[in-house]
């Protein structure tokens, strides 16, 4: 591949990936490699309110941009919104970048990068709803195979930043530490738990969490917290035994609290890559989805999948969820334990846990 030539270094530099939480932990090293490479650039990020507090503060952005997408996305009836997005798009143009990385690679994202005018606009190639159509250069990134990091590589590449090192830097500060403290006296020992997920179909059942709480106890120490957003606080109370701080943090708390975390438990959602990134000891569980396409970015050793012919579905329904309900605990348990075990030299020599369905279970799952 050969990268993109400047006729001058980058000055003023805008990355387009506004959501979601996993998303936007992927395309971190994207942003140590640009401040590698332009240290001297001004580079901005335009990220939705919701995900805004990954990036608040960050030591390697000069500018975060929020993007309000439920207000501009009321455009088609509400004339207050159509000209909030008018001044938003101006402002952009206004910044005069002259590089935009659209990472996200839709039609939205596009279109927001051609309202900059920058003379260089770099996307994927494979950008969906024809968002392709607004870029300057168009690479191609594998998309939908590959790991989405890995993809993203290959923008970096692609603009001469290379593909390493793949760092994840936050803007965690100590003020975020000492608020975990308050919540879990420091020195203390314990596991998090996210049981929530946008999707139901990625949801493992909350009685198969509480099954894993007094073996945690037992075996490791580790008192249970449950994590998550605030709606995730009914599922905590299904999970007796555990501390439920779902919506008592913010994102950068949340970062905190995994930083200190012995152990992660966590469904196929954001904050298990912020975990995953962070480099804690991680389980998780997939079903509707494929691990080899969204999956921890370098651990594959942390997933945890029921082997049955419907899995991956990529379905946000089903009438039954086998992949996740007929998962046990036990097989959980078995992956805590090869994550809390100490570290061999030369790493691990099985990278994904795959759990074998009975055939009993195989023929009873509907015919798709």
């Amino acid at each position: 591949m050969n990268p993109i030539e400047f006729a001058s270094p980058p000055q003023r530099i805008l990355i387009i990936k506004p959501s979601a939480i996993g998303d936007i932990v992927h395309a971190l090293p994207v942003l140590s490699l640009l401040r590698r490479r332009w240290p001297e650039a001004h580079v901005s990020w335009v990220v939705t309110t919701a995900c805004a507090g990954l990036l608040d503060g960050h030591p390697l952005l000069d500018e975060v941009i929020p993007f309000e997408r439920r207000r501009f996305g009321k455009g088609w009836r509400k004339p207050s919104a159509v000209a909030g997005l008018f001044h938003f798009t101006r402002s952009l143009r206004e910044r005069q970048f002259d590089l935009v990385i659209d990472l996200q690679g839709l039609f939205r994202s596009g279109w927001l990068a051609a309202k900059t005018r920058a003379p260089v606009r770099v996307g994927p190639a494979e950008a969906r709803e024809f968002g392709w159509i607004f870029y300057t250069h168009r690479i191609k990134t594998g998309f939908p195979e590959g790991q989405a990091v890995e993809r993203y590589l290959n923008i970096a590449e692609a603009l001469g930043l290379g593909r390493g090192p793949v760092e994840f830097v936050f803007p965690t500060s100590d003020e975020d530490r000492r608020f975990v403290d308050g919540l879990i006296p420091p020195g203390e020992r314990y596991a998090v738990f996210f049981p929530g997920a946008n999707w139901v179909t990625k949801r493992w059942p909350p009685e198969k969490f509480a099954a894993c709480v007094a073996p945690l106890r037992e075996r490791y120490g580790l008192r249970s917290v449950v994590a998550g957003a605030s709606g995730d606080s009914a599922i905590a109370a299904q999970i007796p035994g555990t501390l439920d701080l779902a919506g008592k943090t913010n994102l950068r708390q949340l970062v905190a609290l995994l930083e200190r975390a012995d152990l992660v438990i966590a469904n196929d959602t954001g904050p298990m890559h912020i975990a995953a990134a962070l480099g804690r000891p991680l389980v998780t569980t997939y079903g509707p989805t494929s691990p080899f396409r969204t999956g921890p970015f370098g651990r594959l050793d942390s997933v945890v999948q029921l082997d049955i012919p419907c899995s991956p579905c990529y379905g946000r329904r089903c009438s039954h969820i086998s992949c996740l309900h007929k998962l046990e605990a036990d097989p959980i348990l078995d992956a805590v334990a090869e994550q809390m075990a100490p570290k061999r030299p030369g790493g691990r020599t099985t990278p994904l846990r795959v759990v074998y369905g009975s055939p009993q279970l195989q023929a009873a799952l509907p015919v798709r």
